[in-house]
């Protein structure tokens, strides 16, 4: 089985500590969490993806289906391809392992990666977390140094 992304949640994901827009959100996206931190492939797909799907089944009009949103992964994509070494396009599929997260974690910190989160209200909330040394995040949460 694989995950299906977007191009922007490939950002989302490396600060997500789990806040969302509702509760079902947030749990739907805890299990997306849970099957990429036991090595479950990613499968990269344009429009709506796995992490939508609860906010579309309760939305009358979900922000996931908007031009900006869209533009949103073409920036992610463009930004975070080069960092994995493979081009973030849909259809692609690939395991995001821990070390592409921490590549992506600090490139993300350093601002390097962030021109997708121009207009996201979560943007605020994410710059935090960075700040913070990512402490709480869900998806393959760094090391403590021994």
């Amino acid at each position: 089985m694989t995950v299906e992304l977007r191009g922007h949640h490939f950002l989302c994901l490396l600060t997500y500590v789990g806040n969302g827009y509702n509760a079902e959100f947030s749990r739907a996206y805890d299990a997306i969490v849970e099957r990429l931190n036991a090595g479950e492939g990613v499968r990269v797909v344009s429009g709506p993806d796995a992490i939508c799907e609860a906010l579309i089944a309760h939305e009358k009009e979900p922000h996931c289906f908007l031009a900006r949103v869209c533009g949103r992964d073409a920036r992610a994509a463009a930004e975070v391809g080069p960092l994995l070494g493979r081009t973030i396009a849909q259809g692609a599929e690939f395991v995001l392992s821990g070390e592409d997260v921490a590549r992506l974690r600090h490139a993300f910190a350093q601002g390097a990666i962030r021109s997708a989160c121009n207009d996201c209200e979560w943007s605020r909330l994410c710059t935090r977390v960075g700040k913070a040394g990512y402490r709480g995040v869900r998806l393959m949460p760094p090391q403590d140094p021994a």
